[in-house]
């Protein structure tokens, strides 16, 4: 008999994706933790005949999911844009309120003006939000500095979030979000981002990402940061297709970039050409909601073969919620995925993007005892209720 440091037990449903990529689901089910990890997982019959467990969790009535992955969030910021909220009710659009200098660059003089104390208080605060409603990894982008002090100062408040959090972070610099206000053009911001920005963000970060859109980037302003950010070994993503289709498909098709994240504006072309290409569609609909857009065309995608993922694109502008189970449920009822797809969507897929599959997203033995528990005796639970909050939620079997 093996001996372990927990047994969650007397689970009424276990739902993951397999070590074949299949979806499962165990029922009368346990799971055997040790030392962070995973050990094994099926019937409570053998698992408890098989393991000796230091600690117990009853989870009796109860369902277990993986920890939820989420891919795409801009979880470090100062200052607030609740004016603009306001503004949104009484009809100014995003791209008008960006437009007059809200949107980003008012987030941007708000972190440059921020100290780096108070960047990791307001991320370790939000992390730890985002880890009691059942996300136990994810990725937080840089992005409101836009110079190589204030992008690192994001990345660094990022980590030290995460610590105080106990969530696990991966760093993205996203230095071509928007144009800061002390450049003369955006060639000039891209030898900067290139030159100055990447080299100090390096260590801090596993990919880069551009906002490839209308006022923004366009594909030839962000191909040259993006090969620069690739030499230097970091993945690549794309903010692309939120208001227009600028070409953000076809460039990520060309440079083999993890993903393209939006797609809000995606056509059956689009659609067609991402499914072909292996990037992964990263949606967002918590944000198409937030901001009243085209919700992205995941069941189009789905159908086409492509590889679906979901996100909150957590930010305090165009999408102020913290809870990927909200977008899971919206990917039920608005993208109309199963409970299966969603699921699968906001933990295997999304760790796959990030290039953690092996380790990060599945409740399957060798992996991170990453586990949200659902106070309910059906998994789907979890995708049923809007607004759901996890009865426990467990990090390497912490929790």
């Amino acid at each position: 008999m093996a001996d372990v440091e927990l047994i969650i037990d007397h689970l009424a449903t276990i739902a993951t994706v397999d070590a074949r990529g299949s979806f499962v689901v165990h029922r009368d089910g346990a799971i055997a933790i040790d030392n962070g990890r995973i050990v094994a997982i099926g019937s409570r019959e053998s698992i408890v005949a098989s393991h000796d467990a230091r600690n117990g969790i009853d989870a009796t009535g109860m369902s277990a999911i993986p920890g939820l992955v989420d891919c795409h969030t801009h979880a470090v910021w100062a200052g607030s844009r609740i004016d603009e909220f306001d503004r949104r009710a009484q009809g100014q659009g995003y791209e008008e309120i960006a437009a007059a200098g809200g949107g980003i660059r008012s987030s941007v003089a708000a972190v440059r003006a921020a100290s780096d104390d108070e960047l990791a208080a307001g991320a370790a605060r939000r992390l730890a939000a985002m880890r009691r409603l059942g996300t136990t990894t994810a990725e937080v982008k840089s992005g409101y500095g836009l110079d190589a002090r204030s992008e690192a100062a994001m990345l660094r408040a990022a980590h030290a979030g995460a610590a105080l959090a106990d969530v696990r972070v991966l760093g993205t610099c996203l230095a071509l979000h928007a144009l800061p206000p002390e450049m003369p053009s955006a060639a000039a911001y891209v030898q900067v981002a290139i030159e100055e920005i990447l080299p100090a963000c390096r260590e801090l970060a596993t990919a880069a990402d551009v906002f490839l859109e209308r006022g923004a980037f366009s594909a030839e302003e962000c191909r040259p940061f993006l090969v620069a950010a690739r030499a230097l070994g970091l993945a690549l993503r794309i903010h692309g297709d939120q208001f227009s289709e600028c070409g953000a498909i076809a460039l990520a098709a060309e440079l083999g970039a993890a993903s393209v994240d939006h797609l809000e504006q995606t056509g059956a072309d689009g659609v067609a050409l991402l499914a072909a290409s292996g990037v992964a569609g990263v949606c967002l609909p918590l944000c198409a909601l937030y901001l009243d857009l085209p919700m992205p065309p995941a069941r189009a995608l789905a159908d086409a073969g492509g590889a679906i993922v979901l996100a909150t694109d957590f930010n305090p502008g165009s999408a102020p919620c913290d809870s990927l189970l909200t977008a899971i449920n919206l990917a039920c009822t608005r993208l109309r995925l199963s409970c299966a797809e969603a699921l699968a969507a906001a933990t295997a897929a999304p760790a796959a993007v990030l290039g953690i599959k092996s380790h990060v997203g599945r409740l399957v033995a060798g992996f991170a005892a990453d586990v949200v528990l659902v106070d309910d005796p059906d998994w789907r639970a979890a995708c049923y209720h809007l607004g759901e909050v996890p009865a426990r939620v467990l990090v390497g079997g912490r929790g």
